[in-house]
């Protein structure tokens, strides 16, 4: 099918190897049996329902195939998969079964707990790529390239300040991981129109020991049409896929061929083009950002899909399911090429040199600027310094050259040593060491 040519490259394979049909009948079933197994446990069935509920129905008593063809006509997966459950049942246990429940909460609960193992394993890789690039800042905290705004040469900074940043955006985006993971994926337990009807009192109660039961949140009210739960879920999702973009994003822009300070990780028959040999593509970049760009798309269908009419969704609720478990499957996989990334990126120290003086050190007007200041006046000062720097491009000599033989400068009685100091591009680097140690600090490294 299409999914594995055009889907697949960019999700996890562990991730969808445990989020398959079977994974969500045998999370439904789970969440069944927590229900009932909290009504036993309060009176409300006879001791031993659930055991005898699990013994009845395996996971082989249910047609997946069958399950798919007739989700459409109920509008949800949960109504065939009541239907072959009670049909596998005796006679005796059928009326114990989805006692009190509507489909929603089975659907919700199940995706929650289809979703929290992915969500734990994408927490482990993004602290994986963290630990990574934090070798790469330690590494090279010294140094020195350009630093680039508005696509354009700016001033200098260091690669370990840019990878601080990296790493500082992937930390924040895993803390909206963090409390999602802690605390924000909710059992859903309402009944038909969200107050527990025909359970009275108990209903709150069986919501609460369901929760306990599956290892999910236990939220204050059901939420059937109240989806504050999946927007957090989502932003948080996509969070974590806006900060690896952005490490994509600038990995690719300085692996251009005529940049060259960094390169992905060599991999024999990785970034091939199918007609050019001597490129490299980097292709770990572009699978991150065809992740983060449909993880995007999924948030803007949950936000859409957030705000539900009366007491269950029309549409909106069935909108959910698709990209929800979707972005969760993209995320997983930019993480795990995000860490592969990180742990082998190339880092070309030489070709960042050679950037810093590709503009014959104009982008040191401004310290220059500022050093001249001593024997001229401002605007003189700016006008050596532009001018030094054409002359130094145009010449080929270095700018503090350039500066030194300028005809307001010969002759000044400036400090010639101090001025090549001032202009050399490790000495205007600002708090880049400063940034790394603060980084490093919060990281706990």
């Amino acid at each position: 099918m299409y999914e594995q040519l055009l889907r697949h490259p960019f999700t996890s394979v562990s991730g969808r190897e445990h989020c398959r049909a079977r994974d969500l009948v045998a999370a439904m079933r789970d969440v069944e049996l927590a229900l009932a197994a909290e009504q036993e446990h309060l009176g409300l069935l006879p001791d031993g329902t659930a055991e005898a509920l699990g013994r009845h129905l395996p996971l082989e008593a249910f047609d997946t195939e069958a399950l798919a063809l007739d989700t459409a006509k109920g509008g949800n997966a949960a109504i065939p998969f009541v239907k072959q459950a009670k049909a596998a049942l005796p006679d005796a246990l059928k009326p114990y079964f989805h006692r009190g429940a509507t489909s929603q909460d089975i659907v919700d609960s199940a995706l929650m707990l289809l979703i929290k193992p992915r969500l734990t394993r994408c927490r482990h890789l993004l602290g994986e790529a963290i630990d990574a690039g934090r070798g790469l800042m330690i590494a090279h905290r010294e140094t020195p390239m350009v630093g680039r705004t508005l696509m354009q040469q700016a001033l200098p900074i260091t690669f370990g300040a840019k990878v601080g940043q990296w790493l500082w955006g992937l930390h924040q985006a895993g803390e909206r991981l963090d409390a999602v993971i802690d605390a924000g994926l909710y059992v859903q337990f309402g009944g038909a129109v969200g107050v527990h009807s025909g359970l009275d009192d108990a209903g709150v109660t069986i919501m609460s020991g369901m929760a306990r039961r599956l290892g999910l949140a236990e939220p204050w009210l059901p939420w059937h049409t109240e989806r504050q739960p999946i927007h957090a879920l989502g932003c948080a999702l996509d969070a974590v896929a806006v900060a690896a973009e952005k490490v994509a994003l600038d990995v690719a822009l300085l692996t251009q061929t005529e940049i060259g300070e960094l390169a992905e990780p060599a991999e024999a028959g990785v970034g091939e083009s199918s007609s050019m040999p001597h490129k490299r593509n980097p292709v770990g970049c572009a699978r991150i950002r065809a992740a983060a760009r449909q993880i995007h798309a999924a948030l803007n269908v949950l936000a859409n899909a957030g705000a539900q009419p009366l007491e269950r969704g029309l549409g909106e609720w069935h909108a959910e399911w698709a990209p929800l478990l979707d972005a969760v499957l993209l995320l997983e996989g930019a993480l795990e090429t995000l860490r592969q990334l990180l742990g082998g990126l190339e880092v070309h120290p030489e070709a960042m040199a050679r950037n810093l003086a590709v503009t014959g050190g104009a982008i040191m007007a401004e310290p220059a600027a500022r050093f001249l200041q001593s024997v001229l006046d401002s605007d003189d000062a700016r006008r050596v310094a532009r001018e030094a720097s054409e002359t130094a491009r145009r010449d080929g000599v270095t700018y503090a050259e350039a500066l030194l033989a300028h005809e307001r400068v010969a002759g000044s009685g400036i400090d010639a040593e101090a001025l090549r100091r001032a202009v050399h591009p490790e000495s205007y680097i600002g708090s880049s060491r400063q940034l790394v140690e603060r980084v490093l600090e919060r990281l706990g490294g």
